[in-house]
């Protein structure tokens, strides 16, 4: 049986230990503060082995999930964080809800930052400066579309190389009655993925956008390749690619339905087949390919790089100690163990780790070199408002709200939530 390290779950007071400072000869132990469903077994495992190795023992304090952000906040405003913190990466929320140049450690000479994915570590960075690591499966979470193989080849049908391939593709599958897409509207969310993950494009298109809508410097609404991307998103409903119950169909039964060879494609994370397989032993999962999100052309792979991440506080008496456990972690050996023993992950973002993706997932990611990050990361105020921009679409498929509509009412909830923040570019 696993050995596990006992660690406390926090339902919190605001007060919480903090590590004694000790002498050379003491026993050091590392406070490290998480959210509920951040640390799995592995790294508790592996925490037991640093402390067998180094005796260095960590204290997990594990908070629930809804409260964590503000007992995290409240610490690091009283100056009494603990020696280590977890948080989402993200640029935005490293200043906003960390300000990490004040709280947290500069990173940028470990040795292990050289290994990690470059498009995570910009979540982490901070003019300049690394501040986190994220041990988190970024790829098999990317949203792309998955086909079923068998229907394509059946109707002579190739991955769409831009968004004219696609339509046409859809229409030969509707006309010999086939569900081109299987999309959830009915949950809110599913369907929003369509427009922000295809952030690359945009940026691709005009070639520093994020950073000029972040500066209020330009506005969705005058972006004519979003334009073109929502105009052609409603040509898709319209259409009936989505099936006629698309506004009522549930994210609950996306693997059934592409399970019953009905539906040919749906927007869904890379790892999709393998959910299927295992709801429906009898449809492997390698009968499903992917290819990335057509609308306005887009040939790039849009990646999510920010997810869970671990922060050494700058005001810690164990710092060199909180390092050495990173160090530690990201040792190659290590990092394996981490992926091989989380059933969860099927990838970590650190060169020299074999993922556990399916052969034709990982040469889809390998032949997708040309990648960028997404919208609701690489802009702010985008994130916060994902409910939203899932009821202006839905507005849109049912003829209340145009295209432009849209665009304009993603731009004021952004001007809303900037003020609201007190960001300096919207004062």
């Amino acid at each position: 049986m696993k050995k596990l390290v006992i660690f406390t779950i926090l339902l919190m007071t605001v007060a919480g230990l903090r590590g004694v400072p000790t002498h050379a000869q003491e026993k050091v132990t590392l406070t490290y503060l998480s959210s509920q469903g951040w640390i799995f077994e592995g790294e508790q495992e592996l925490a037991q082995k640093f402390e067998e190795q180094t005796g260095i023992h960590i204290d997990y304090q594990i908070v629930p999930a809804d409260q964590y952000f503000s007992v995290l906040k409240t610490k690091l405003n009283s100056g009494e964080a603990p020696d280590i913190f977890g948080g989402q990466s993200g640029v935005t929320d490293l200043t906003i809800q960390y300000d990490v140049e004040k709280n947290a450690v500069d990173l940028s000479d470990a040795a292990w930052a050289k290994l990690e994915d470059p498009l995570v570590a910009a979540q982490s960075t901070v003019n300049g400066k690394l501040y986190g690591l994220t041990l988190w499966d970024i790829y098999g979470t990317t949203w792309v579309i998955s086909y079923n193989k068998a229907i394509f080849e059946k109707y002579g049908l190739t991955e769409p190389k831009s968004y004219a391939d696609f339509k046409a593709l859809c229409q030969k599958l509707l006309d010999a009655g086939v569900q081109p897409i299987y999309e959830p509207i009915s949950d809110g969310w599913h369907h929003v993925l369509w427009f922000p993950e295809n952030g690359p494009r945009y940026e691709q298109a005009t070639p520093g956008l994020a950073e000029e809508l972040n500066a209020n410097k330009a506005t969705f609404a005058d972006n004519a390749t979003m334009l073109t991307a929502l105009e052609q998103l409603k040509e898709v409903y319209d259409s009936g690619f989505m099936g006629q119950n698309a506004l009522s169909d549930a994210y609950a039964d996306r693997t059934k339905a592409l399970a019953t060879g009905n539906v040919a494609m749906i927007l869904a994370n890379l790892t999709f087949p393998q959910q299927v397989e295992t709801d429906y032993p009898e449809v492997k999962a390698d009968s499903f390919g992917q290819f990335v999100i057509p609308l306005a052309d887009n040939q790039l792979l849009n990646i999510n790089p920010a997810g869970p991440t671990m922060f050494i506080y700058s005001g810690s008496a164990h710092v060199d100690a909180a390092k050495q456990y990173f160090d530690f972690l990201t040792q190659p050996e290590n990092l394996q163990f981490l992926l091989d023993d989380n059933a969860a992950w099927s990838s970590l973002p650190f060169t020299g780790v074999k993922s556990k993706l399916l052969p034709s997932q990982q040469a889809f990611l390998d032949t997708h070199p040309d990648r960028g990050t997404v919208y609701q990361t690489a802009v702010n105020y985008v994130n916060p408002q994902w409910m939203d921009i899932g009821k202006d679409l839905t507005a849109m498929f049912t003829g209340a709200m145009q295209p432009k509509d849209v665009l304009v009412s993603i731009d004021k909830r952004r001007a809303d939530l900037a003020k609201a923040a007190k960001d300096p570019a919207w004062q």
